[in-house]
C-alpha cells in the first residue's frame, strides 16, 4: 500500500511499526529487548533527536515491545530504530533483525488496531493492552515525542479497542479455552485414560479435580486464567513455575490468596513438578519445545503405573514435543483441538467479530489520513493560483504605470475570478478522489503538474527578504 500522509512540504508522513512479540521471538530474546518503564522516555527521546524519525511512542509488555514512528523515509528510519533496539538490549542488528517484524502505513496501523482489540495477544481478548497502549501513548506526549500523526493514530486504536470489548464477547474468548482444557482433562481423569464417557459429568463442578494435582507452566495472562479455573474446579494443590521465578511466586500467592494451595518451583525441577501431578497446563510463548519428550519420560518413570497425565498445551507455538503425546498414560491437549471444540465456537465468532470491526476502523481510519493531507495542499493550489494573479498584475504595472487605481483593482478582481473559476472543478474532483486508495499518488501528480515546491520556495524566499529588510531598518 502506498503511504498516506499529512505533511504539506517534501514527502508525506507515515507510520512505521518495528516490533518483537511472543509471536517472534523467545523468551529470552524478548527479556533482553524489553524496555522498563523508567527507560522508555530516554528511549524515544534519543530516536527522535535523529533527522529520520518525527515522532515516536513505545508500546511494551511482557510479550511484546514496539515501536512506533512517523517517518518521512522508510529504510533510514528503519536503521534508526533497529540500531536503538540493538543498543538497548545488547544483541547485533542482524541477531534482532531475524525476530523482528516490520509494518508500514496502513499496515502498521492495522497492526495497533488489532492488538488493542486483543486479537494479537497470549490471551485472546485481554483488555490489560487497551492501558499499555494509553501508558505508551502518554509518555511520548509528556515528553513531546507525539504530534498529531500519532495521537491520531493512538487515539483511534483506543477507540478501536473500546469498541471491539464493547460490542464483541472476546474478552471471554481466552477464558473459554482453558476451561475447555479443563472439561477435557477432567473427563480423562475420570476414566483413567481418553475421553469419552459421561462419568465426569456426574461429580459438581466445583469438586470434579478435587484430590488432583496440577502443574501450570507459565505465569503470564493464560497461566492466570489457568490458576484461576484450576481453583474453581476444586483442584487440591497448584505448583507453579516460570522461567521468572519472582512471576512464578506471584501467581502462586494469588492462587493462596483465592483459597487454593499452591507453591512455586524452579523450572529445572520441571521433571519432578510433573511427576506428582495429574494436570500440566502450559502457555510460555516460548519459540521451540519448552516441555521435552525427556522430561515426561523422566517423570512417567517417578510414578505410578497407570496414573494418566493430562497435558493441556496452550502455546503458541506450542510447548510440548510432539513425540510426548505418543507415550503411554499420556494425553496431550493442542490449542488447535481445543479450538475445534463446539464449546470455544462462541469465542471464534467473536474474534471474527473483532476483526471485522478492525476491518471498518481501518478504513475510516486510513480515509481520514488520506483527507487530512488535501486541505494543505489545497492551500499551496490556491497559493500557487495567487502567484499567478499577482504576476500578471506586475506585469500590467509595468506597462501601463499610468492605468487609474480604481481601473487595476477591478482587472485585478477580474483576474483573481478568472484563475478561482479554473482551479475549482480541479480542487472539488481532487477531495473526491483523495479519499481513494491511491489518493497520495494523485496528490504527487497534482503537486508537480502545478509546480506546488514553487509556492514553499516563493515562502522561503519572502520569509528571507523580511528579514532582511527589518535588519537594515
Amino acid at each position: 500500500m502506498g503511504a498516506y500522509g499529512t505533511r504539506v512540504r517534501g514527502s508525506a508522513v507515515s507510520i512505521l511499526l518495528v516490533g518483537l512479540s511472543h509471536h517472534s521471538a523467545p523468551v529470552a530474546l524478548l527479556e533482553s529487548v524489553a524496555v522498563a518503564e523508567a527507560d522508555r522516555d530516554s528511549l524515544t527521546e534519543n530516536l527522535i533527536s535523529g533527522s529520520n524519525v518525527d515522532e515516536a511512542m513505545i508500546v511494551t509488555t511482557c510479550n511484546r515491545v514496539e515501536v512506533y514512528a512517523a517517518v518521512e523515509a522508510f529504510h533510514p528510519a528503519l536503521d534508526d530504530v533497529v540500531g536503538l533496539l540493538s543498543r538497548h538490549s545488547g544483541l547485533s542488528p542482524d541477531e534482532l533483525s531475524r525476530h523482528l517484524y516490520v509494518r508500514y502505513s496502513e499496515s502498521a496501523a492495522e497492526h495497533l488496531f488489532s492488538v488493542a482489540s486483543g486479537l494479537d495477544s497470549m490471551v485472546v481478548g485481554e483488555q490489560q493492552i487497551i492501558g499499555q497502549i494509553r501508558t505508551a501513548y502518554q509518555s511520548a506526549s509528556d515528553i513531546g515525542a507525539a504530534g498529531t500523526t500519532l495521537h491520531r493514530l493512538a487515539q483511534q486504536a483506543l477507540h478501536v479497542g473500546k469498541r471491539v470489548h464493547t460490542e464483541t464477547g472476546i474478552d471471554s474468548a481466552g477464558s473459554s479455552v482453558v476451561s475447555v482444557a479443563l472439561d477435557r482433562a477432567a473427563e480423562i481423569l475420570a476414566e483413567g485414560g481418553p475421553a469419552g464417557s459421561s462419568t465426569a459429568n456426574t461429580v459438581s463442578p466445583s469438586r470434579r479435580l478435587d484430590g488432583r494435582r496440577a502443574v501450570v507452566l507459565g505465569a503470564g495472562a493464560m497461566g492466570g486464567l489457568a490458576v484461576a479455573h484450576l481453583g474453581r474446579a476444586g483442584i487440591s494443590h497448584i505448583d507453579v513455575t516460570n522461567r521468572t521465578p519472582e512471576r512464578a511466586d506471584r501467581l502462586s500467592e494469588i492462587a493462596r490468596d483465592s483459597g487454593t494451595p499452591a507453591s512455586a518451583f524452579p523450572m529445572g525441577d520441571l521433571a519432578d513438578g510433573i511427576a506428582a501431578a495429574d494436570i500440566l497446563f502450559t502457555c510460555t510463548g516460548a519459540v521451540g519445545a519448552v516441555v521435552t519428550l525427556g522430561d515426561v519420560h523422566t517423570a512417567l518413570a517417578r510414578r505410578g503405573p497407570g496414573r494418566p497425565l493430562v497435558i493441556c498445551d496452550l502455546g503458541m507455538p506450542r510447548d510440548v514435543d510432539p513425540s510426548v503425546s505418543g507415550l503411554p498414560g499420556v494425553t496431550v491437549l493442542g490449542i488447535e483441538e481445543l479450538n475445534a471444540d463446539p464449546a470455544t465456537s462462541a469465542a471464534a465468532a467473536d474474534a471474527d467479530a473483532a476483526r471485522t470491526i478492525v476491518d471498518t476502523e481501518l478504513a475510516a481510519y486510513t480515509q481520514a489520513e488520506r483527507m487530512a493531507g488535501v486541505g494543505p495542499l489545497i492551500g499551496q493550489l490556491r497559493g500557487r493560483g495567487g502567484q499567478v494573479v499577482a504576476a500578471e498584475m506586475r506585469r500590467l504595472d509595468s506597462r501601463l504605470p499610468e492605468l487609474d487605481d480604481k481601473v487595476r483593482d477591478e482587472v485585478a478582481n477580474t483576474v483573481r475570478r478568472v484563475v478561482d473559476k479554473l482551479l475549482h472543478p480541479p480542487t472539488v474532483r481532487f477531495k473526491e478522489l483523495a479519499a481513494q486508495p491511491d489518493g497520495e499518488n494523485l496528490a504527487a501528480v497534482v503537486r508537480t503538474l502545478f509546480d506546488l515546491d514553487s509556492v514553499d520556495r516563493l515562502d522561503e524566499t519572502r520569509v528571507t527578504e523580511t528579514s532582511v529588510d527589518e535588519e537594515a531598518s
